[in-house]
């Protein structure tokens, strides 16, 4: 599958990127699994949450993205890498959970596989996690959570960072300026875009045929721009999806290789 290539997206401000990551999951003393989930501000590496998950699910991470939000605002960015329910391996690697964010107008985007430096920052602050939280793990999920409340606490407000000037991260943090908003805002496109209501089973009618787009659009609202004779962009909101090749009635990514649909 085509990927767009090394994220390129600058770190000058905090909010412009946040990281997230599930850093694979443990089992604790009681035998239960426990997934982290661990979001941080990328320029001040604020570790914004750090979340014991019983499994890699939507349901699991949906609620405390929404509480950071609801905390901090939002960042304009949020870069994982390709596991899920951060990410998928369809069209724009869109998975339900970075659809929800394209909505909010945050753009995600995916690190190129098996290249963990590209994420570099957040990647060195699960060292010190692993190390301090889960050896050995906590007897419960429950205590296993309140040792990660405690390690993000000395993280964020008593550990000076040599990258910040021996400053920690709370005090080079802000909150986001663009609030969280109360219900997601409608998806519009330009004039010369052709706008298309997206089925429950991810499909669209085109032209007395029928095309399909990705379950992780179901109910959207998609627009298509035409860019060559029988070639269309599909666009989910500002996040392009692939492309419509109208003879075939199929979508292939913007590189030309067709992808898997979910």
């Amino acid at each position: 599958m085509g990927h767009p290539g090394k994220p390129t997206s600058q770190l000058l401000a905090p909010n412009d990127v946040w990281s997230a990551d599930v850093k694979g999951h443990f089992n604790t003393g009681d035998g239960l699994y426990c997934d982290p989930l661990t979001v941080a501000d990328g320029y001040s590496r604020l570790l914004l949450g750090c979340q014991a998950l019983s499994a890699t699910r939507v349901q699991e991470a949906k609620p405390v993205f929404t509480r950071l939000f609801n905390a901090g605002g939002l960042p304009k960015r949020i870069r994982t890498d390709h596991g899920v329910p951060l990410a998928t391996n369809t069209l724009a690697r869109l998975s339900q959970l970075s659809a929800w964010w394209g909505r909010l107008g945050i753009r995600p985007e995916c690190i190129e596989p098996g290249q963990p430096q590209q994420n570099g920052r957040h990647a060195r602050m699960h060292r010190p996690l692993k190390a301090e939280t889960t050896r050995p793990p906590a007897a419960t999920r429950r205590a296993q959570q309140r040792t990660f409340d405690r390690f993000r606490q000395a993280f964020n407000f008593e550990r000076p960072h040599q990258a910040l000037d021996r400053q920690t991260p709370a005090a080079r943090s802000e909150v986001s300026p663009r609030e969280m908003p109360t219900t997601l805002p409608p998806l519009a496109y330009p004039d010369r875009f052709e706008g298309r209501d997206v089925s429950a089973n991810g499909g669209i009618r085109w032209h007395h045929q029928w095309g399909n787009v990705s379950h992780t659009c179901a109910g959207e609202y998609v627009g298509l721009e035409d860019i060559d004779e029988g070639i269309w962009h599909v666009s989910f909101g500002p996040l392009t999806r692939g492309r419509l090749l109208e003879r075939h009635m199929r979508l292939e990514d913007v590189d030309g290789r067709r992808t898997r649909h979910r």
